[in-house]
């Protein structure tokens, strides 16, 4: 399609080494290779004549249908967030993308609208959801505190890729002792897991807000030409990486869990496919390997093209009767609303998003306990009636919709279900970490699920959000 990734100077790829592997086996593109490789697909789209974009739209719901036990998804409404206006989509297939849920935390690298849709629409959907408890946090993010010059009104963490420390860069803390052959003998090449949680051990003994990551010990030629958007987004704040270490700190960065699916992308939900991030594939176990995101939504993607065509044709042969607006009612813009009152809700719900982050950072975090889980399910619920409380004294009722007012009922849910699936694995695995079972127990080795308690219809349209968690 285009990508355009390094070679070596023989010709071949170049190929990079990250936190956890055995050998050099990275294909990148600098230090952007997600950007290159979404460039390439969506130069790819804009070029493919019967590939029809609706930008800046924002999906609100599956039109779900239940019959027994079974569920059909039949399409999707969708909010036009410039114009306000719901746009109902019907389709035979659906293919959910939409990314990972980082912003149920105050500090993570993902971008600002990373905030869990994609899992929260396909649970209301009575989609299996599996291994929520399994948030990776990467070791490096920038540590705005620790530049000269810093940066305003940021809202998300930039990433310092792990292949700097492939490349030969060493962890200090402000002491400027190295820290990681204390923790584990594979030093800063130790897993993600092992390393966020020794720089978090260093932080905490030492009351220091980062550490320290230096690459200055290699050419200024090879930190340039291998770290090119890094080297100069530090410099814009007054850093040359060439010459001094990067101030680092950990921050939410990946989903391993999500909406569970088959290899080849299928869900519980009849219609409906998912792949990358919003899925669980089972590929990252309980601790994603550096770059295998993009290998996994690569490959789990084009895996899903089959199974798509083969349902489509057996549908063209069957009848649904379904009354579209008895079975979805259309949901409402706070359009009806007077300026003054959204403005209102959009600044309440701004407010309680903070703290809802904040909850979710400080008891399920890096390092959790039962008693910080069931705090944080306490304070969570209470958090969520009070916001939906006030906001319904405002004028706002369950039917209507804005993209800031369902982004945080959707992490609402997301944190819920990585709480209780965190509170179900009675041990430490991967990324999760809790204290009260720290030892890691094969027995344990199973995925979690979370099955939906309440009918598709009840539980959509109610406002109201249910979850059991099962151990399968």
């Amino acid at each position: 399609m285009g990508a355009s990734f390094d070679q070596g100077e023989d010709g071949r790829l170049h190929l990079a080494r990250e936190g956890g592997h055995s050998h050099h086996r990275i294909v990148h593109a600098a230090d952007v290779t997600g950007r290159e490789i979404e460039r390439a697909l969506l130069d790819s789209v804009v070029r493919t004549p019967n590939i029809t974009m609706f930008e800046h739209h924002f999906a609100l719901d599956f039109l779900a249908h239940q019959e027994g036990a079974t569920v059909t998804c039949h399409g999707v409404d969708t909010l036009d967030a410039v114009t306000g206006k719901v746009k109902r989509l019907i389709a035979g297939v659906t293919m959910l993308g939409a990314g990972g849920a980082g912003h149920i935390y105050v500090n993570t690298t993902n971008p600002l609208v990373a905030t869990g849709d994609g899992v929260a629409m396909a649970h209301r959907a009575h989609a299996v959801i599996s291994n929520m408890e399994f948030v990776q946090f990467h070791p490096t993010s920038l540590a705005d505190e620790g530049l000269p010059v810093k940066p305003k009104d940021r809202h998300n963490a930039f990433l310092i890729t792990e292949a700097v420390r492939g490349a030969g860069g060493i962890l200090y803390n402000q002491a400027m002792e190295r820290f990681m052959p204390w923790y584990d003998n594979r030093a800063e090449l130790a897993p993600r897991d092992v390393v966020a949680r020794s720089i978090d051990d260093q932080l905490k003994k030492r009351k220091e807000s980062y550490v320290l990551l230096d690459i200055s010990h290699k050419s200024r030629e090879e930190i340039l030409s291998h770290f090119p958007n890094i080297a100069a987004h530090c410099l814009k704040y007054g850093l040359d990486i060439t010459k001094h270490p990067i101030p680092v700190v950990p921050a939410a960065h990946y989903m391993c869990g999500g909406v569970q699916t088959n290899l080849d992308g299928e869900t519980s939900v009849k219609g409906l496919y998912a792949a990358g991030e919003v899925a669980c594939t089972g590929l990252h176990g309980a601790n994603r390997l550096g770059s295998n995101s993009m290998l996994e939504a690569l490959v789990f993607a084009q895996r899903a093209v089959k199974p798509t065509i083969a349902y489509v044709q057996k549908l063209a042969g069957s009848h649904h009767a379904i009354t579209e607006k008895a079975e979805w009612p259309r949901p409402k813009s706070l359009s009806s609303l007077i300026k003054e009152v959204v403005d209102d809700i959009l600044n309440l719900t701004a407010l309680k998003r903070r703290k809802m982050q904040e909850i979710m950072w400080e008891h399920v975090g890096l390092i959790r306990s039962t008693e910080s889980l069931k705090t944080a399910q306490k304070k969570l619920c209470e958090l969520q009636l009070d916001w939906e409380d006030e906001m319904y004294q405002k004028g706002w009722r369950p039917n209507m919709v804005h993209v800031k007012v369902c982004e945080l009922r959707n992490l609402f849910l997301v944190s819920n279900l990585v709480v209780s699936s965190a509170l179900a694995r009675q041990e430490s695995r991967g990324s999760h970490y809790v204290v009260d079972f720290p030892d890691l127990v094969e027995s344990k080795r199973i995925p979690t699920k979370l099955f939906s308690t309440s009918s598709v219809h009840w539980q959509k349209y109610s406002g109201k959000d249910a979850v059991i968690c099962i151990a399968e």
